[in-house]
């Protein structure tokens, strides 16, 4: 991570603070080791705690909702899905000067999968068909509405503000005319023809957990709720390559609209993250250029 904040109203965290809310709150955990974890991470911080916990705080306001979310839901999807998902231990409070909620969960073991250094592509390829065949899935009542998960157009102030901030950082290199029309195409199909489903939306690769090159684990549920099924395509031009792409795709029998809306949404979040972390978050930059490197190639 760079030293640079990455929000203007981003929260002061440190060991020590943290250290500090375990002992307040949950003083069987007092004294384990706290060693915060270098994460491309854009809403929350993670500090290990120990050898088998680690505790995650928003690193801004906008991250309340997401703690909360997690605390309802996790329990409840957990035994509906494939792989492991993060449990809750201990639900935090406001304390220390801290202002938010926030959470010890489980370690979940494994490596954060790098787009371009598969060990096993097509097998991964698979492993996300069937996690988000398996989010697609769940019924459970009640459910909130997926960050991301509502009509394309809604994303489209936004999109083309990010694309004329590009248009400014020449130095980027983004073919901002191919991206517009990959962007316009995604907007020209129809959205979602048929009932939401339960989603992830936030299936980047910082959220995925590897072991032997095959998925051990999704993190991050904080975004998850009801949408529009093209937001959890994510993975097929954040992290696969072509033929894992098409692998992806045919496991998941996505039709040609849904792909199209994918491939769009999956630009616009690149587009938008380009600018805004270029210069404090290199994770989330360089995947942001890999999506629309991936994009632009598949589009030509």
């Amino acid at each position: 991570m760079s030293a640079e904040r990455m929000h203007a109203d981003q929260y002061a965290l440190d060991e020590n603070l943290v250290r500090r809310l375990i002992a307040g709150q949950f003083p069987r955990w007092a004294g384990f080791a706290v060693e915060r974890i270098a994460s491309g991470g854009t809403v929350n911080a993670m500090f290990r705690l120990g050898d088998d916990m680690v505790v995650r705080l928003p690193l801004v306001a906008g991250g309340v909702g997401d703690v909360l979310s997690e605390r309802v839901w996790l329990p409840r999807l957990a035994p509906l899905l494939p792989v492991a998902i993060p449990e809750v231990l201990g639900a935090g409070e406001p304390a220390e000067g801290y202002p938010a909620p926030w959470s010890v969960y489980r370690w979940r073991p494994g490596e954060i999968p790098q787009a371009g250094a598969l060990r096993e592509p097509l097998g991964l390829a698979r492993d996300l068909a069937a996690f988000v065949a398996a989010m697609r899935g769940v019924t459970l009542p009640g459910a909130p509405t997926a960050h991301r998960g509502g009509p394309l157009g809604s994303l489209d102030a936004e999109t083309r503000k990010a694309l004329a901030l590009l248009r400014d950082l020449p130095q980027e290199g983004v073919d901002c005319a191919a991206a517009e029309a990959v962007w316009e195409d995604g907007l020209l199909v129809q959205d979602l023809d048929g009932p939401p489903v339960w989603l992830h939306a936030d299936l980047m690769p910082g959220n995925l957990l590897v072991h032997g090159g095959r998925l051990a684990a999704v993190i991050d549920f904080g975004c998850a709720g009801m949408g529009d099924p093209a937001c959890d395509l994510f993975p097929a031009w954040n992290l696969l390559p072509a033929d894992g792409r098409e692998v992806f795709r045919s496991a998941l029998g996505v039709d040609d609209a849904t792909w199209r809306r994918g491939r769009a949404r999956t630009l616009s979040q690149a587009l938008i993250a380009l600018p805004y972390y270029r210069t404090t978050n290199p994770a989330m930059a360089g995947n942001a250029r890999h999506v629309i490197r991936e994009v632009l190639g598949e589009w030509a």
